[in-house]
């Protein structure tokens, strides 16, 4: 496995590690403004999805999709923005971030300019303040059954 020593997603922050395998991990993205923002990275240091082989960009896929599901079931958000960006840190990661019409950003990326005034934005921290527990409680389930689990009936 490739190593950069600069590369901030080639050393696992372990705190914020969530589930992980061979090939990937998921870490939660710390951002009260955005709970339930998750990332999932893969462990090699390349910087495109082509740069694996079909199998593991199936396998990376799968793992984005099913960490999207969950996020509609614990969070139930407006829409879930999945992006493969990497522009600033050339390492394969993907952002799944839940979204509210409520945020600050929306409909933009949430890396744009808040688009409404200062009450509005008082009132989606709030909001997200009263998401957190349940952010909490996706991330104790990735933690616990990975991203494949079957999704817990609502009073589990």
């Amino acid at each position: 496995m490739a190593f950069f020593p600069d590369c901030p997603l080639c050393t696992p922050d372990h705190a914020a590690l969530l589930w992980q395998d061979d090939r990937l991990r998921i870490v939660r993205v710390d951002d009260p403004r955005h709970p339930g923002y998750l990332r999932i990275v893969w462990h090699r240091h390349v910087a495109e999805n082509t740069d694996i082989d079909p199998l593991g960009r199936l396998h990376l896929m799968r793992t984005v999709f099913q960490v999207e599901r969950l996020q509609r079931a614990f969070l139930a958000p407006d829409k879930v923005n999945l992006a493969s960006l990497g522009n600033q840190v050339p390492h394969l990661h993907w952002h799944a971030i839940p979204r509210w019409r409520a945020d600050p950003c929306f409909p933009d990326a949430i890396w744009a300019p808040p688009r409404h005034d200062a009450a509005r934005a008082a009132a989606w921290a709030d909001f997200a303040a009263a998401l957190a527990p349940r952010a909490e409680r996706l991330h104790r389930f990735l933690s616990a059954r990975g991203p494949a689990a079957d999704i817990p009936e609502p009073d589990a």
